[in-house]
C-alpha cells in the first residue's frame, strides 16, 4: 500500500516553497541583514549557478524521502537546510581538490555544473546514488557518496574520514610538484578543501588531521587545506550546546573565517579569504558557516520527537534560507519569479523521472561482483618471474634479512622517483634500522611524521592519490589499531568505489616475535585482514628483497600491501645449537628483474613425507 507522500513534511515543504514562488511571496525568508548577493565579488552567473545548486540540492532531498517511503530508494541523510554553501563551490577553482561531507551537496552540484556537466547527468547520477543503483559512477551501488570524478575525492559517512587525507593530498601536492614528479596529477598552486559537519570536530580523526596541518606550518612545511565546517547546532540528536564556537577558540591555531550560511554573499565572502589564505600562504585555514538549521531531521528514521520539542522541529522546518536568497535575486534583478518558478518546476519533474528510472536499474546481486571490486587488479609484471634461485647462483656474500631489507628499498627508491617512504622514525634509521642511511640519500622522500597511525595512514592515502607511491612504517602490529579507521578506510575505498578510488600504498609493521619483548603493546600478533588487503610475511632477505619488488609494483597498481615483518629474524645468523641444516643468512637476489609474487613459496627440503606450511619466524623454528 502507497503512504500517503503529501503528508511528508519534506513534501508539504515543498509544496509551500512551490506555491511562494509562483506567487512571489519569499520575501519574509529574506533577512535585512544579508548581504547584497553581488556585493562581495560573485557575478550573476555564479549567484544563478548557485542557486540552482540549491534548488536542485532541496528537491533531490525531498525525493529521496518519497523514494525511501514507497521502498525504492535507501539513502535518506538529507542536506536540506545548507543549501546555500554551494556558494562555496564557486569560491573554488575547478582544479582544487575537493572532499565534502555528506550534507554538503550542494557544494558537489555547484562544481559539477560549473564544469560544465549537464544537469540531466548530475541528477540521474545522484539519483542512482540513492537508489544503489549498480549504474552509480561514485560507488557502483556499493553506497550512497559523494565525489568521485578527477578533483572530487570520494567520501563515506565515516565521521571525518575524508580529513587526514585531505591533509595528504594539500601535502602530496606540493611534494610531488616540488619534485618535479611526472607522475604529480595536481597543479602546484591547488588547495585542498575538506568539509566536516560541527559534530565531526569531536572526532579523532579531524583532531589528528587538525594537527597534523599546524604542525606541518609550524615546521614551515607547505600544507594548503582548507577545513570547511558547517555548524546547525545539532550532531543527529546530540546538540551542540555552543561547544563549536569554544571549540575554534581554544583548538584552532590556524585562521578562522565565519560567516552566516543563510547568507550566499557571506558564505561566497568567507570561503573565498579562506581558500585564497591557504593559496598564497601553503598554509591551513578554517571557513565556519554558522547559524544553520537542519531541515527535517537527520535522515528518514531520525525520531526529532525524542530529543527535540515540536517548536523547535517545526522552526528549523520552515526556514527556508533558499527561499530567501530566490526573492533577494529577484530584488536585485537578477531573474525574476517566473523563471524561477519554472525551474524549480522542470527540476521536479527531471527528478522524480530520474529516480523512477534509476530505481529500475539493476543492483549489486552477486557474491562475484562484490568480490571483484575487493581490490585493483593485479597487476601482471614482465619481470623474471618463478621459483628463487639458490644462494650459490649469485655471487653475493650472505647476510642477514636486515640488511636486505635496507637495500631493497634503497634500490627501490634510486629506481622509482614517486616512490616516498613514510613513518614515525625513519629519517634516523627507524625500529631495527631498517632504514638506516636512507634519509641521506633521499632527504625528501624519506620522512618522519609525528607519532600518530591515523595521520600516517591518512597521508598515505593522500600521496597516493597525488601521485605517489607511499610505504608506511608502522612500528609495530598492535599500533595499527590506533590508526584501525583510518586503515579500514584506505582498504575499502576501492569495493566502495567500484575501483575509482584505489589507494595503492604498501603498509611496514612489526610481528612475530617470541612475544616476550615489549609486552602485548610491541609484539601481539592479532591483525585486521579486510577485504581487499594483500598480506604478505617473509622469513629470509632473500625472499624479502624480490617479494618487496613486487609488492611495490602492485601498490603501484592501486593495490594495498602490507608487509608484517618478524622482529625475531631481522638479524638471526643461525639456527638453534640442535639444527644442522646451516644458517639463515641470504645472499642478495642483484638482478633487479627477480620477483616473488604472491603465488610462489619457498620450499626446505627434498623429503615429501612431511610438509609443514608456515611463514615468518615459524619457518626458522
Amino acid at each position: 500500500m502507497w503512504p500517503d507522500i503529501e503528508k511528508l513534511a519534506e513534501i508539504e515543504q515543498k509544496n509551500i516553497f512551490h506555491e511562494e514562488l509562483r506567487g512571489g511571496s519569499c520575501g519574509n525568508h529574506d533577512r535585512p541583514d544579508h548581504l547584497p548577493l553581488m556585493s562581495t565579488g560573485m557575478s550573476s552567473d555564479q549567484v544563478l549557478r548557485s542557486l540552482r545548486a540549491g534548488m536542485t540540492t532541496f528537491l533531490l532531498h525531498a525525493e529521496s524521502r518519497v523514494s525511501s517511503a514507497c521502498g525504492q530508494g535507501f539513502y535518506t541523510i538529507g542536506p536540506c537546510g545548507e543549501e546555500l554553501l554551494g556558494a562555496a563551490g564557486e569560491a573554488l577553482r575547478s582544479t582544487d581538490l575537493v572532499a565534502l561531507h555528506y550534507r554538503h551537496l550542494s557544494v558537489s552540484v555547484d562544481r559539477a555544473l560549473k564544469s560544465g556537466k549537464s544537469l540531466d547527468s548530475i541528477v540521474m547520477d545522484r539519483a542512482r546514488g540513492y537508489t544503489v543503483s549498480s549504474l552509480d559512477p561514485v560507488t557502483g551501488g556499493g553506497h550512497c557518496a559523494l565525489g568521485g570524478s578527477e578533483y572530487d575525492f570520494i567520501v563515506t559517512s565515516t565521521l571525518a574520514s575524508q580529513a587526514p587525507p585531505a591533509v595528504g593530498r594539500a601535502l602530496g601536492l606540493k611534494l610531488s610538484n616540488g619534485l618535479n614528479l611526472p607522475s604529480a596529477k595536481f597543479p602546484a598552486d591547488a588547495v585542498s578543501f575538506v568539509t566536516v559537519g560541527d559534530g565531526s570536530v569531536n572526532n579523532a580523526m579531524f583532531m589528528a588531521s587538525v594537527n597534523l596541518a599546524e604542525y606541518a606550518q609550524h615546521r614551515g612545511f607547505k600544507c594548503p587545506v582548507v577545513f570547511g565546517i558547517s555548524d546547525n547546532g545539532v550532531c543527529i540528536s546530540l546538540k551542540n550546546y555552543g561547544w563549536l564556537g569554544s571549540f575554534l577558540d581554544q583548538r584552532l591555531g590556524m585562521p578562522v573565517f565565519k560567516c552566516n550560511g543563510n547568507d550566499m554573499a557571506d558564505v561566497f565572502r568567507a570561503s573565498t579569504e579562506a581558500i585564497e589564505y591557504a593559496r598564497k600562504k601553503g598554509a591551513p585555514s578554517a571557513v565556519v558557516f554558522q547559524n544553520l538549521s537542519r531541515r527535517f531531521g537527520h535522515a528518514a528514521t531520525d525520531r526529532q520527537m525524542a530529543y527535540l520539542d515540536a517548536e523547535e522541529i517545526r522552526s528549523a522546518m520552515e526556514k527556508n534560507a533558499l527561499a530567501g536568497a530566490c526573492h533577494r535575486a529577484v530584488q536585485e534583478g537578477l531573474t525574476t519569479y517566473e523563471e524561477l518558478t519554472a525551474q524549480f518546476e522542470d527540476l521536479s519533474s527531471l527528478i522524480l523521472r530520474s529516480f523512477v528510472a534509476a530505481s529500475l536499474e539493476p543492483k549489486i546481486t552477486s557474491r562475484e561482483l562484490c568480490v571483484s571490486r575487493n581490490s585493483q587488479p593485479l597487476a601482471t609484471i614482465s619481470k623474471k618471474r618463478g621459483r628463487p634461485k639458490k644462494d650459490h647462483d649469485s655471487g653475493e656474500k650472505p647476510n642477514v634479512m636486515r640488511k636486505h631489507m635496507t637495500r631493497v628499498f634503497d634500490e627501490q627508491l634510486g629506481l622509482h622517483e614517486d616512490l616516498v617512504y613514510i613513518g614515525e622514525d625513519v629519517q634516523h634509521g627507524g625500529y631495527y634500522l631498517v632504514t638506516d642511511g636512507l634519509y641521506k640519500k633521499y632527504p625528501y622522500r624519506v620522512a618522519d611524521f609525528p607519532p600518530d597511525e591515523t595521520t600516517l595512514i591518512g597521508v598515505a592515502m593522500g600521496y597516493s592519490q597525488a601521485g605517489m607511491v607511499p610505504i608506511v612504517e608502522i612500528p609495530y602490529s598492535k599500533y595499527l589499531d590506533c590508526g584501525a579507521d583510518m586503515f579500514f578506510e584506505a582498504v575499502l575505498s576501492n569495493w566502495v568505489s567500484a575501483g575509482g578510488a584505489p589507494n595503492g600504498m604498501v603498509i611496514r609493521l612489526q610481528g612475530f616475535d617470541k612475544g616476550v619483548f615489549g609486552g602485548n603493546f610491541h609484539t601481539h600478533n592479532s591483525l585486521y585482514l579486510p577485504p581487499g588487503l594483500d598480506v604478505v610475511a617473509f622469513s629470509n632477505g632473500r625472499d624479502y628483497a624480490m617479494g618487496m619488488r613486487y609488492a611495490i609494483a602492485q601498490a603501484r597498481a592501486g593495490r594495498v600491501v602490507m608487509s608484517v615483518d618478524s622482529t625475531d629474524i631481522l638479524n638471526r645468523r643461525h639456527l638453534d645449537q640442535s639444527q644442522t641444516d646451516g644458517g639463515w643468512m641470504t645472499r642478495y637476489p642483484s638482478n633487479v628483474d627477480e620477483i616473488l609474487d604472491f603465488e610462489t613459496v619457498r620450499v626446505h627440503g627434498d623429503d615429501r613425507d612431511l610438509a609443514i606450511v608456515t611463514y615468518g619466524n615459524g619457518v626458522p623454528t
